[in-house]
């Protein structure tokens, strides 16, 4: 039976380095820490900008591994599509920066293996109430009232062109 080790790292997207405390850790496990690394940067780089957690998986005794790349939080995702560098102090009465519908739903795609919700259109409205509380509008509304909206019925037709990769795996 293979032994394993796990290394977890939180990492900027696209920018991991071969310094402490990851280069150390890498070859004392035997491993090539540039080969890691660079990998590492290829699997994160879509994510620049954003911290976010990454395990090396090892096995001790062939010295081969896996890199499994973790997904930034809602709010980082949130962040990151409006430009802005932090929340709203204020999110009811400032407002950072809007988002289309379907940002918000290429959001929930990319969280999906982190949220609980069973339905699309329930992960949507989890989405939607965390862009409210950072001072996100959708659409030029309140997160609130397009939450309203998908309850509605009247954004059906966006949410079945994603449906199909909703329910992959």
């Amino acid at each position: 039976m293979a032994r394993e080790k796990v290394v977890t790292v939180q990492i900027e997207g696209g920018r991991a380095r071969p310094g402490p405390p990851l280069g150390p850790t890498l070859s004392s496990l035997g491993l090539n820490v540039k080969q890691v690394v660079d990998e590492i940067n290829e699997k994160t780089k879509a994510f620049e900008g954003m911290t976010i957690p990454v395990k090396i998986i090892v096995d001790v005794s062939t010295k081969k591994y896996k890199i499994e790349v973790g997904i930034p939080t809602t709010t980082a995702l949130l962040l990151k599509a409006v430009g802005a560098k932090e929340p709203s102090g204020d999110p009811i009465h400032q407002k950072i920066g809007d988002l289309p519908f379907e940002k918000i739903v290429e959001i929930t795609l990319q969280k999906k293996p982190q949220l609980l919700a069973k339905t699309l259109k329930a992960a949507v409205k989890t989405i939607l109430g965390s862009a409210r509380s950072i001072g996100i509008t959708v659409d030029g509304k309140d997160p609130k009232i397009v939450t309203r909206e998908v309850d509605e019925g009247l954004y059906d037709a966006v949410l079945a062109k994603y449906q199909d990769e909703w329910e992959k795996e």
